[in-house]
Formats: structure tokens, sequence, C-alpha cells
């Protein structure tokens, strides 16, 4: 018998009460952890999806049928910007991210999956991949598989235990402001008169109709009939309730603020402010996007290349993401560059993320600006 199977056996009408979440833990309420991980994680998912996932051969750029799949149709169900969105989701979400190669040659990004890492210095093996409920009955080998782990311990701390604070700090505050705005009212029955008529049926479609109407209508009229009073007894002081909802949206921005801080993106950005919009665009690209570009680029080159192909045959990715270099917005630089005789035109191409041209001219350097010393310029008198 349990403990609270004796109380109600002693008294059958707390019976009712056993439904009810008097245990529920507000600390749940920390659904604000997930919206705030969200915003950030799907502006940095956005952004990486817009880069150009290129197969190189030295300089050059292939079209072939690995470029074909991580630039435009990754697999049946996904264009690549998709598979991007998703890829970045997990790994930051999950601090990890599998994806899988079925028969056909396509790439899904796994759901769910199981990672045996006890293994000495063998290759790791994944097994009970799950995509889209869909089962894997294989096991996966990590040399077959592309796999990364975000390793941002201060987020996985952050989520586990902050959170937790700020969920239930937020869960107190919503519970207040609904208690303070709350429509609260008395009705004053004359139960002589309703017993006597037999009319109880009648009240409680009444009540039920008032209540209906105070939920649903910004404007109320609740009709009074004899034997019936209603008395208003709301919470007033609407400043309050204004203070009251600031508080909460300043706890949602700290927590913002702190996720976004975490992950690299500066606060700015998220909150769409203009001031330094440049500088945090910077900011936002050194030290968050272009990181996990470096460590998508890395594995990519070792699942994808053998060491010959990547020393020899110089095939490789290069992930050129949105801070490509404007050549308009450098020219300027580009002609200073090339009339120096420091870079050639084709080399300055490269650097702003474009093919050389098999053209031998383009690979010599040249001079058109007057560099030189002035001890240079002289001789060329004749004595007499």
């Amino acid at each position: 018998m349990g403990l609270f199977d004796s109380v109600f056996k002693r008294n059958s009408e707390l019976e009712w009460m056993y439904d009810l979440e008097l245990l529920q833990d507000k600390s749940k309420k920390a659904y604000l952890k997930q919206i705030a991980l969200n915003i950030v994680t799907e502006m940095v998912a956005r952004t990486i999806s817009q880069s150009e996932f290129r197969v190189m051969k030295g300089n050059k750029k292939e079209r072939d049928q690995l470029y074909y799949l991580l630039n435009v149709q990754t697999n049946k169900n996904q264009n690549a910007v998709d598979f991007w969105q998703k890829f970045i989701y997990k790994l930051i979400i999950d601090n990890e991210v599998l994806v899988v190669k079925n028969d056909d040659g396509y790439f899904f990004v796994a759901d769910d999956f199981y990672h045996e890492e006890e293994l000495g210095l063998f290759p790791h093996k994944f097994t009970n991949v799950v995509v889209n409920d869909f089962e894997f009955k294989r096991i996966f080998s990590m040399d077959d598989v592309i796999y990364l782990r975000y390793n941002n311990e201060k987020l996985d701390a952050f989520s586990l235990g902050l959170f937790e604070d700020y969920g239930e700090i937020f869960g107190r505050m919503i519970d207040l402001q609904l208690m303070n705005n709350q429509v609260r009212g008395v009705l004053k029955i004359d139960t002589t008169q309703i017993k006597a008529e037999n009319k109880q049926k009648l009240v409680q479609e009444y009540i039920d109709m008032l209540f209906q109407s105070f939920k649903n209508n910004s404007i109320a009229i609740a009709p009074l009939t004899k034997g019936l009073d209603y008395e208003e007894h709301s919470s007033k002081g609407s400043a309050q309730g204004n203070q009251e909802f600031k508080e909460i949206e300043e706890l949602k921005r700290t927590i913002l603020t702190d996720v976004a801080r975490i992950i690299g993106v500066p606060p700015s950005l998220v909150f769409g402010e203009v001031a330094d919009l440049e500088k945090s665009i910077e900011s936002y690209l050194k030290f968050c996007i272009n990181p996990l570009l470096r460590k998508i680029e890395s594995e990519l080159n070792a699942k994808f290349f053998h060491v010959e192909e990547y020393l020899d045959e110089e095939k490789h990715i290069r992930v050129v993401g949105i801070d490509k270099r404007d050549p308009l917005k450098m020219s300027e630089s580009i002609d200073k560059l090339v009339a120096s005789g420091t870079f050639t035109r084709n080399q300055v191409r490269v650097m702003t993320g474009e093919e050389p041209i098999d053209d031998p001219e383009l690979d010599k350097f040249i001079i058109t600006k007057n560099l030189q010393s002035a001890d240079a310029f002289k001789g060329g008198e004749t004595n007499g």
C-alpha cells in the first residue's frame, strides 16, 4: 500500500486531488533554455549553410559527384542547405554529430546512435544508428563516417546547471504574473431559492457561461438574475504587472546573452543591434564561424581523401564561407599588391577565393609603380 493510499482510504474526499500536479518541479519550465539555444544555434546553422564546399585539386575547383552532394542535394529528402543546417544544429545542441552514408551513396545526419569508444587504439564503432525513425542494422566504423564533437564544456555546464536555476526563476515569474492578472470573482447564490426551485443545473450553466465569456472575450458582460450576485475581486495595479513583464524580458535577454557569448556569437547580432555592426560581424566570423568551418573542413579532408591524394595530387576540400572577400571592395589593395610586384595576378585571384586562370601572363610578377630607390636614377651623365 502506497503512502497516499492509506490517506485516501480514510478520507475519500481527497481522491480527486490524486491527479493534481502538486509536486510539480518548477525547474522543468526551463524550456527557456531551449528557446535561447535554438535562437543562437539556428543563427550559426543558417550562416554555415550558406558556405560553398569546394572539391579542389591544387587551386582548381572540380565539379564532381562529391561537389554535388555537398552543395546541391545531399540525399533524396534534403537539399544541401537543409542538411548543413541540421548538421550544425545537432553539433551544437547535442555536442556531437554523426553523418553516415547509405548504399546509394547519399549522406544522412543521424538522429540517434550509440558510440562505442572503449576500443583502445582501434577505430570507434557506431551502432543503433537512427535516421528519420529508420534504424540501420549495420555497424559503422569511424573510418566510414563523418563524426565531430563540439567540445564546448562551458555550454554543457551552463545547460546542465545554471539553466535549471534560470528556468525555476522564470517559472515562478510566470506563475506570479498569472496570479496577479487572474480574473477572480465571487458569485453569491441564494441557495434557499435555488434548492426550492430545483435550479442547480441552470446555475451551473450560468457559471460556465460566465467562465467562457471572461476567458474568450476582451470585453465581457455578466447578466445578473434574481438570486445571483457577481462581484469582481481581480488583482489591481497594472503598473506592477508591467514591471513584472519587464523582469521576465530582462531574464530572457540575460539567458540569451549568456548562450550567445558561450557559443561565440556577439549578443548585439542576436538582438539585431546596428551599433558597431561591422566589428560584431568580424568577431562573429573570427571566433564562431571560422573555427567551425575549419573543424568541418579537416574532418571532410580526412574522410574523403587518402594520404596520397591529399599530398601528391593536392586534393582537398576548401570551405568558402560568407566571409569570402569581395574583389570590388579590395580593388585598391589588389592594385597595390600587383603593381608593387609582391603578388602575381593569379595569386591574388586565389587569395580572393577565385580560381587561377591558365594564362602564363597572369603568373608573371609585374611592376607598374616606381618603387625604386633614389640611387637607382643616378648615372647617365657624361663628363665634359
